[in-house]
């Protein structure tokens, strides 16, 4: 499912991602650990196109993702690849429904369809009743559900979790740990998770850890 090779990326003189080579496999579900400053985020990023290599490729399903133009990107990385991070970045303004649909109208996609799609997510996560509810009428572990739900909307192949328990609690955290192994199961998702969280690390299907811009365990 995603293939990088000969991965490297500096930061003016700070040389953050040292020739990462790395295969995750279709519906695997791995944790990427180590301390902050490894290179964990800079490579999921990378891996999820919304950050660029300074050397090195990228294949997603086979595609070499960024010898893609500016528009063909952004429409390869909408349609497979969804994004949860440790802030749910929801729209105040928006009910839970609303904020869920958003990358479904960036993707052209009918309303009343993406509405229909987004109520089917969150009954799955068990939210229906929060369909038309907004972010600050929500819990912390409800507002994340709604955050993945809007990562799941186009049905993407690939979903990168960035420290997605990291402001839970032990409660919502262990829920949300569950959930990306649901959708695997489910839906046949393959995830990729940085995290400093030593369960879900373990939980992982296959845990990899990174240190000074480069994988040491795989």
């Amino acid at each position: 499912m995603i293939n990088v090779s000969d991965l490297y990326k500096n930061y003016g003189n700070l040389e953050v991602l040292k020739g990462i080579k790395l295969n995750i496999d279709k519906g695997e579900v791995v944790s990427i650990v180590g301390a902050s400053g490894a290179g964990k985020t800079t490579l999921l990023q990378i891996m999820g196109t919304i950050g660029c290599p300074d050397k090195g490729k990228v294949f997603i399903k086979g595609t070499d993702v960024f010898a893609l133009n500016g528009k063909s990107l952004a429409y390869f990385r909408n349609k497979h690849i969804g994004f949860v991070f440790q802030f749910h970045n929801l729209f105040a303004e928006f009910t839970a429904v609303e904020n869920i649909c958003i990358p479904a109208f960036i993707a052209n996609e009918k309303p009343g369809k993406a509405e229909k799609r987004a109520k089917e997510i969150l009954s799955f996560l068990n939210l229906t009743e929060r369909a038309d509810h907004k972010p600050s009428q929500l819990s912390g572990g409800e507002q994340q559900r709604v955050a993945i739900a809007r990562a799941l909307i186009n049905n993407p192949d690939i979903i990168l979790a960035d420290e997605p328990s990291g402001n839970l609690d032990s409660k919502n955290r262990d829920e949300i740990h569950k959930l990306f192994f649901k959708l695997r199961d489910n839906f046949g998702q393959t995830a990729v998770i940085v995290t400093h969280d030593k369960n879900l690390a373990e939980m992982a299907d296959r845990k990899i850890t990174m240190s000074d811009g480069k994988i040491i365990d795989n």
